[in-house]
């Protein structure tokens, strides 16, 4: 079992950074996955970006692609996802996912989701 915590939401303005983290319990954080999901109002999850196990391999979602930044810290069993310049239509609640798999870029591939962090960033 794993269980995530995300933090570091808030209110922005655009243009502004954020860097949203994701603390992971148990020992076998280096094992999964990571992943972030985002959630606008009205609005399906959707796929930002994805990390595997070791950090080799990143995937962005076109919307963010040049702007967020994954990584993570194995030592620390901690995901980040740092969001630079950000826009009005980044706003959403974000979700961290954790998934027994190479990389993350389908909520099917997903075993454990965190609570949420909701972001807003007014215009």
């Amino acid at each position: 079992q794993v269980q995530l915590v995300e933090s570091g939401g808030g209110l922005v303005q655009a243009g502004e950074s954020l860097r949203l983290s994701c603390a992971a319990s148990g020992r076998t954080f280096s094992r999964y996955a990571m992943g972030w999901f985002r959630q606008a109002p009205g609005k399906e999850r959707e796929f930002v970006a994805a990390i595997s196990t070791t950090g080799g391999m990143v995937y962005y979602a076109d919307s963010v692609k040049g702007r967020f930044t994954i990584s993570r810290d194995n030592a620390k069993n901690t995901a980040f996802l740092l969001m630079n310049s950000l826009r009005p239509e980044d706003t959403a609640v974000y979700y961290c996912a954790a998934g027994a798999t190479t990389i993350i870029i389908r909520s099917r591939n997903v075993d454990y989701w965190g609570q949420g962090t909701q972001v807003t960033v007014s215009s």
